[in-house]
């Protein structure tokens, strides 16, 4: 069943009044007519199904027959503190990442970033970014909008992670800690990660000795050397797998 984002007003009774751009996609591309079924999210984690009873030019119209909690939520809430790699990396980064379970992402520079300015980042790149997110997010059958923080420089990251949850940051010159290792040892399940990820040409030895003053905790991925857009997806599945988020 087609998957939807839509206003919580539009669901806040039995029936249903679709209007916008999302028209055009249900009557012109997707065809739907009178008796079909879609799925509508209102960003709480819950979904609605609605039958569909009335498709016309400017609106569609139904009911709601069926709500439930949605079932893509992971309980292992990981945000990931992504130095940006070049825009259309990072496209491909929020795209997966949102596919695999991420809860948040936060944009960061760092010293060896390809931006080096926050003016950099385009309102209308920004945009696109959430666009993209809500895509991954319909497909993948979450039932949230991961969050898209402003983008910050890596000491001011650091600092925020430091005040709560989790922070890994996997280092290639980390050869002992893993993943596993250090999940295995907290008390209880971690339930909120910080996982710091560098651009193309990894953080400095300064930098982890900066994130390490927050608490951050490096860790290794393995013996072979991952790119940016690749490290923080390979590291979120395998701590989501460890802590039975995979299931």
């Amino acid at each position: 069943m087609h998957r939807f984002f839509v206003p919580p007003a539009w669901l806040e009774k039995e029936e249903v009044t679709i209007t916008g751009p999302l028209v055009h996609r249900l009557r012109n591309v997707l065809r739907l007519k009178a008796g079909a079924h879609i799925i509508l999210l209102d960003n709480s984690g819950w979904e609605h199904e609605m039958e569909v009873t009335g498709v016309f030019t400017q609106r569609i119209e139904g009911r709601v027959v069926h709500k439930g909690l949605a079932t893509g939520e992971p309980r292992t809430k990981i945000t990931l503190y992504q130095a940006l790699p070049k825009l259309s990396k990072f496209e491909c980064i929020l795209q997966k990442g949102t596919e695999v379970g991420l809860v948040g992402f936060v944009p960061m520079i760092s010293h060896r970033c390809v931006i080096g300015s926050l003016e950099d980042i385009s309102k209308a790149k920004v945009e696109r970014w959430w666009r993209i997110l809500m895509a991954a997010a319909e497909q993948s059958g979450r039932g949230r909008l991961p969050s898209l923080r402003p983008a910050m420089l890596f000491p001011s990251a650091c600092e925020e992670a430091g005040r709560g949850g989790l922070t890994l940051i996997p280092w290639e010159e980390e050869t002992e800690r893993s993943l596993s290792s250090v999940l295995r040892a907290e008390e209880q399940l971690p339930f909120s990660i910080n996982l710091f990820i560098g651009p193309e040409g990894g953080f400095t030895s300064q930098e982890l000795a900066q994130a390490q003053t927050y608490g951050a905790i490096p860790v290794t991925l393995g013996p072979r050397i991952l790119r940016a857009e690749t490290a923080g997806l390979v590291a979120a599945t395998a701590m989501l797998y460890e802590l039975g988020d995979l299931q």
